[in-house]
C-alpha cells in the first residue's frame, strides 16, 4: 500500500458541512495533492482538521465513493481510486464548485460558442436568437425580471445551438441552471446592475453578419461585465 501524503485542510465555519468537506477533498484530488492510490487521512484526522463530526466525514466520503473518486478497502482505509473518473452527474459536481470556477468555465465555453455560432448559424438560429433578444430587452424595459432572466438564458442557449456542436449544447444547458441562479442572485439587489444590453445586441449582429472575431469580442464584453458585478473582476 502507498504511504499517506501529508495534506492539510482548513476548519469549516459555514453551513452545508458535507458539501464543504467534499469540495475541499475534491480540490485536493483535482490539484494533484492526493494522487491515484494515495490513502486519505483517517476519520479522526479529518474530523479534527475540518472541525466536524464523524457523520459529516462519513457522508462526505460516501459521496466521493459514489462519484467514483474514492474506494474503501476493508481493514486498510479509504484510497483515491486508481484511474479515477468522475461518475456523478455534472450538475451535482457544479453545485459544489466555487462560483468563480463555474464562471471561468462559462467564459471558456461562451467565447468559443460565439465564434462557432458566427461561422455556422442558419436562418432558423438567427430568428430564435433575435426573438429571445427582443423578449429580453422588452422585459427589461417593463421591469419584468422573471421574463428577463428566462429570455436571457434562452438567448444564450440559442447561441449555443447555433454552434452546431451537440456536446457543447448539452454542456451549456447544464451550466444554464447555474447562470439562472446567478441572475436571480444579482436581481435580489438590482441597483447598479448592468444587463450589458448593447453587448448582447452586438453579439447577435456579429453572428448574423458571420463575423466570428466581433462575436467573440461581444461575448467577452458582457462576460467581463458579469464577472465585475459578481467578483470585482475586470480581466
Amino acid at each position: 500500500m502507498n504511504s499517506r501524503p501529508k495534506v492539510s485542510f482548513r476548519t469549516l465555519n459555514r453551513t452545508k458541512l458535507v458539501d464543504d468537506v467534499v469540495a475541499q477533498l475534491q480540490k485536493k484530488i483535482s490539484g494533484g495533492e492526493l494522487k491515484e492510490g494515495d490513502k486519505i487521512p483517517t476519520e479522526p484526522e479529518l474530523m479534527e482538521q475540518f472541525g466536524v463530526g464523524r457523520s459529516t466525514i462519513r457522508e462526505a466520503v460516501r459521496v466521493l465513493v459514489h462519484a467514483g473518486l474514492l474506494e474503501k478497502k476493508q481493514g486498510f482505509g479509504t484510497y483515491l481510486k486508481r484511474t479515477a473518473v468522475i461518475q456523478e452527474p455534472l450538475d451535482s459536481r457544479l453545485r459544489r464548485a466555487e462560483i468563480m470556477e463555474v464562471y471561468e468555465v462559462r467564459k471558456m465555453m461562451e467565447l468559443e460558442i460565439a465564434r462557432l455560432a458566427a461561422e455556422r448559424r442558419d436562418e432558423d438560429d438567427l430568428a430564435a436568437i433575435k426573438e429571445y433578444l427582443d423578449t429580453r430587452n422588452l422585459a427589461l424595459a417593463n421591469d419584468d425580471i422573471k421574463t428577463y432572466i428566462e429570455a436571457d438564458i434562452q438567448f444564450h442557449i440559442a447561441v449555443a445551438i447555433a454552434s452546431k456542436n451537440a456536446v457543447v449544447i448539452d454542456l451549456y444547458k447544464t451550466f444554464s441552471v447555474f447562470i439562472r441562479e446567478t441572475l436571480a442572485t444579482i436581481f435580489a439587489n438590482p441597483e447598479g446592475h448592468n444587463p450589458q444590453t448593447e453587448a448582447h445586441i452586438q453579439l447577435y449582429e456579429s453572428i448574423r453578419d458571420g463575423n466570428a472575431e466581433a462575436a467573440v469580442a461581444s461575448a467577452s464584453r458582457y462576460l467581463k461585465g458579469t464577472l465585475h458585478e459578481l467578483f470585482g473582476e475586470t480581466n
